[in-house]
């Protein structure tokens, strides 16, 4: 129990001590209570409130919470509680915990003996915990109280609230968000989809061990508000990035959800974390099989690495893992960043956000000065490193630019070759054979993209692979020589892949 220190606190306790003036609440002392100080509260005018919880013969009391108060000069001006007459409890259980357990017909995630006061009065009681998913699909963590001489149940109290609140993003503009509150705080944690979670790793760096083991790795604070607003929209606000990172979690999950009826990375409801502030000057983004990570950028060129986009890779390198788990090297590596930056380009279009309308760059809101991001999938070869057709030495190439093979193939499928213009930006994408294509829309482009990963790609699949199991994929969606079917061909062979 935190315990505040302080010239209120001390005299708080002391008015509890000797008890309150004829013209203020009773205490309701009782030998055997004891109480710790969890919050004070001053006044502009030096008036004091001093919150505190209790136990009775060193039992946890439910309801036995106060509020000492005080004036400016330290008078005593009552107490705020719960309790209606002093406790007089025999702390001796005569139902055990096994009956008690067995009463809520779950398994328990906790118990403890308590002293029930909520009711005014103080009795014995069984503080039985179960887990568990309400009706609407939020996790639950439900406390029944079991009466500890007669075995029955007192009251439940579901414990897992959560709250719409909102964040000043970077780069998102406002967003909402559900939190979760914590007695008087908030919590950047999203019980709806899977606890998923934003901690600030003030900039430290994994040691050398966790990259090797994978344990003792940085694990950060989690973000909290006194209130349900997170971020200014700024950098000189650690929240705000936090805002950006939680918001693309909650539109990845939501895309999965919606799209495909995955609930979530490990399509089993559970959720992972997000850590910002990562290191100094880092300009990258991963993952790493639990969470995502983000830098802040070096400040000059980019900013943090946070980016609506990039949130939707990094969970979908996630989702790559837990179907194909494309191995990351050579063609596969290749197909898995690519994958990364299909659907974060999706989530993109699918948040339908004003602030960072959906296009086929990747990380253009965080480059600070062309703003054309770290690829482009209309014409990967356009940053001079980039594949964005098929040769024999893909495989030998950097999977970060191998992937514009892949790319180039999803956007010409999804919109076709030749000029156009999308939510403002303007795209050309050519052709390695110099056909022309003529796309199937995007839905339909990643419906395939999606079956195709999780049904027919392995670990070890190559670009030639990737085309076989496309053509699998749209044969089963739309049938053998439907349009989709044949825009698939046509687009692999467009990029090299025949």
């Amino acid at each position: 129990m935190r315990t505040i220190s302080g010239l209120a606190a001390a005299a708080a306790l002391a008015l509890v001590a000797v008890g309150a003036p004829a013209d203020a609440a009773p205490t309701l002392e009782t030998e055997g209570t004891a109480y710790d100080v969890v919050g004070v509260i001053t006044d502009a005018d030096g008036t004091t409130h001093t919150r505190m919880v209790s136990t009775y013969d060193g039992l946890p009391v439910i309801g036995g919470d106060r509020v000492v108060h005080r004036g400016p000069a330290g008078a005593r001006r009552g107490v705020s509680q719960t309790l209606k007459a002093p406790l007089s409890v025999i702390t001796r259980p005569v139902v055990g915990l096994a009956r008690a357990e067995a009463v809520t017909g779950a398994e328990a995630e906790s118990s403890r003996l308590v002293v029930d006061a909520t009711s005014g009065t103080g009795r014995l009681a069984w503080e039985v915990v179960t887990g568990g998913t309400q009706a609407d699909g939020t996790p639950s963590r439900l406390a029944t109280y079991v009466d500890a001489r007669t075995g029955r149940v007192l009251w439940r109290e579901q414990q897992i609230e959560t709250v719409d609140g909102s964040g000043q993003s970077l780069y998102s503009g406002t967003v909402p968000l559900r939190l979760t509150r914590s007695g008087s705080t908030y919590q950047l944690k999203d019980a709806t989809r899977g606890n998923t979670y934003t901690t600030d790793v003030k900039n430290k760096e994994d040691s050398l061990i966790c990259q090797i083991l994978g344990s003792g790795c940085q694990t950060g604070t989690l973000f909290t508000s006194p209130d349900t607003s997170f971020g200014t929209g700024a950098t000189s606000s650690r929240e705000s990035a936090a805002v950006d990172a939680q918001y693309g979690t909650n539109m990845t999950w939501d895309f999965y959800q919606q799209t495909y009826g995955r609930h979530g990375i490990f399509g089993d409801g559970t959720g992972s974390y997000n850590r910002v502030h990562y290191g100094k000057s880092y300009v990258n983004a991963f993952w790493d099989g639990t969470k995502m990570t983000y830098g802040d950028g070096d400040g000059t060129s980019y900013g943090p690495l946070v980016s609506l986009d990039v949130a939707g890779h990094e969970m979908s390198h996630g989702v790559t893992e837990h179907s194909a788990n494309l191995t990351y090297d050579g063609e596969s590596g290749g197909l898995n960043e690519a994958t990364s930056d299909i659907f974060g380009t999706m989530v993109e279009f699918f948040a339908g956000n004003a602030s960072d309308p959906g296009d086929y760059l990747i990380g253009e809101e965080f480059d600070l000065k062309s703003h054309l991001g770290l690829r482009r999938m209309d014409d990967p070869a356009s940053d001079g490193s980039s594949l964005g057709c098929w040769s024999s030495s893909a495989g030998d190439v950097d999977v970060h630019y191998s992937s514009g093979i892949g790319n180039h193939f999803f956007y010409l499928l999804a919109e076709g070759s030749g000029a156009k213009n999308l939510n403002g930006v303007s795209y050309n994408s050519p052709t390695c054979n110099g056909s022309t294509v003529s796309g199937i829309g995007r839905d339909d482009a990643a419906r395939i993209w999606y079956r195709a990963l999780t049904v027919y790609m392995t670990s070890g699949t190559d670009y030639h692979g990737a085309r076989t199991a496309s053509l699998d994929a749209a044969r089963d969606l739309f049938t053998a020589g439907s349009v989709q079917y044949d825009a698939v061909a046509t687009a692999w062979s467009a990029v090299g892949v025949s």
